[in-house]
């Protein structure tokens, strides 16, 4: 019996180091893109990934879409959203069936701008993970992507609960 809770606690000790080693490895990442996005761009991560989202979505998206998929509050969103507003990188208008409710959308600069900064955005990563090779990467990419179905298929058997 004792073996088994031995075994069961090297195995949360592992699962433990591995997560340490995902969120390290992340932390790493994107202290260096952070900083490229700052002196190359002057934006912060946050403003690039409100970007991101606009840019995904061309019909735009209303101020509580872009707070749940961006995992932040509306308030942090509204700010962001102001500033670019006033470059003109993004347009707000009132929804016609609640007027309480905004969309936002990038304009054609917001469009161009992103575009720039998504083509570096690419650059510095393909510079960051150079030293990986395709193998590396292709097997990296199926770990990460089972991961994500095991952690989707327990948030699902959760929310059933």
């Amino acid at each position: 019996m004792m073996d088994s809770m031995d075994d069961d606690s090297q195995s949360d000790t592992r699962k433990l180091g591995l997560w340490m080693r995902l969120v390290a490895n992340s932390n790493l990442i994107e202290k260096e893109i952070r900083a490229l996005f700052r002196s190359e761009f002057g934006v912060t991560l946050p403003r690039f990934d409100l970007m991101a989202a606009l840019y995904r979505q061309p019909g735009g998206l209303t101020m509580g879409e872009l707070s749940r998929r961006l995992l932040v509050s509306n308030g942090n969103i509204t700010g962001i959203v102001e500033r670019l507003q006033k470059e003109g990188l993004v347009k707000r208008w009132v929804l016609p069936t609640d007027r309480r409710i905004y969309s936002v959308g990038l304009t054609l600069k917001g469009r161009t701008d992103f575009r720039e900064m998504a083509d570096r955005h690419k650059d510095w990563i393909g510079t960051i993970l150079a030293e990986l090779g395709d193998e590396d990467l292709d097997s990296m990419i199926q770990m990460m992507d089972h991961l994500r179905k095991l952690l989707r298929a327990r948030q699902d058997r959760e929310q059933e609960d």
